[in-house]
């Protein structure tokens, strides 16, 4: 592989050790990642729904992988941050099959993953996990393996045993090669600080009503704070109510009023891939 993947992995695996909460504003193309960057962002991560929905697709691995790898190399080609890519549950119920996918990634410039248990069995997920360790090895990319557990979003157990439960996924996912824990759906600033005091891997929380802010996360421990989907959802309500509207009186005022200046967008944009 690529100096440039090789070094961009490296810095992508400090930004998890340094003295800020690293803060991941999720992009959806090539577009909003440009964007994004160009706002300070020290890395970018895909969300999965975000993909999805902008390639008319529903989330939960309904995506074709060529289309997920067509928007990564788009992002690639136009973004000198890092990126990390929302695989969902890796696109196959086969570890071998998820891991030559986790190395197409790698090749189209992606340097980190996320990775979920969803409802499946933790076992699974090791699996998976062990594959696209041995993979990113081959590569010679220290991919970020970011794991999802899915215990708290999807309720998987009981409430008093799902703090006991995502621990003992934790040390599972990192003796299979994990570099990093993800527990959307947990916005209990005690939740979380036991949860960091419990595992050596860097805790992830979502955007969710209710989590505490960047400076207490950073507090309990928690070192990476992702927007999951509620910026593209966001941006679609907002899309709603603008064609809605537009649709049944035609002013072209309210479409006017909030808008980005069109050359200051296209000057954001790359002409061509060498840029």
């Amino acid at each position: 592989m690529t100096t440039d993947s090789t070094r961009r992995a490296e810095t992508f695996h400090a930004l998890h050790q340094g003295p800020d909460l690293l803060i991941l504003a999720n992009a959806w193309d090539a577009g909003s990642a440009r964007l994004i960057e160009s706002l300070g962002a020290k890395a970018i991560a895909t969300t999965s729904a975000g993909v999805a929905w902008a390639h008319g697709y529903p989330d939960g691995d309904a995506l074709p992988l060529e289309r997920l790898l067509s928007t990564v190399s788009a992002i690639t080609r136009v973004i000198r941050v890092p990126l990390t890519v929302d695989f969902e549950g890796g696109y196959s119920n086969d570890a071998a099959q998820v891991g030559d996918a986790a190395g197409r990634l790698i090749e189209a410039g992606a340097v980190g993953i996320n990775i979920e248990d969803a409802s499946s069995p933790p076992a699974a997920l090791c699996e998976k996990i062990a594959r696209v360790r041995q993979v990113s090895t081959r590569l010679g990319v220290r991919l970020f393996i970011n794991v999802r557990t899915d215990v708290y979003l999807r309720g998987l157990v009981p409430e008093p045993l799902r703090q006991q439960e995502t621990l003992a996924r934790a040390e599972q996912y990192r003796a299979a090669g994990a570099d990093g824990l993800f527990v959307p759906g947990l916005v209990d600033a005690v939740g979380l600080q036991a949860i960091t005091a419990g595992t050596v891997l860097p805790v992830n929380a979502m955007v969710r009503p209710g989590l505490p802010n960047a400076q207490e996360l950073r507090r309990v421990g928690v070192r990476r704070l992702s927007s999951g989907a509620s910026i593209p959802q966001t941006l679609l309500g907002e899309a709603a109510a603008l064609a809605t509207a537009f649709l049944a009186d035609g002013r072209s005022e309210p479409l006017c009023q909030k808008r980005m200046d069109y050359a200051t967008i296209n000057a954001l944009m790359p002409s061509d891939a060498s840029s």
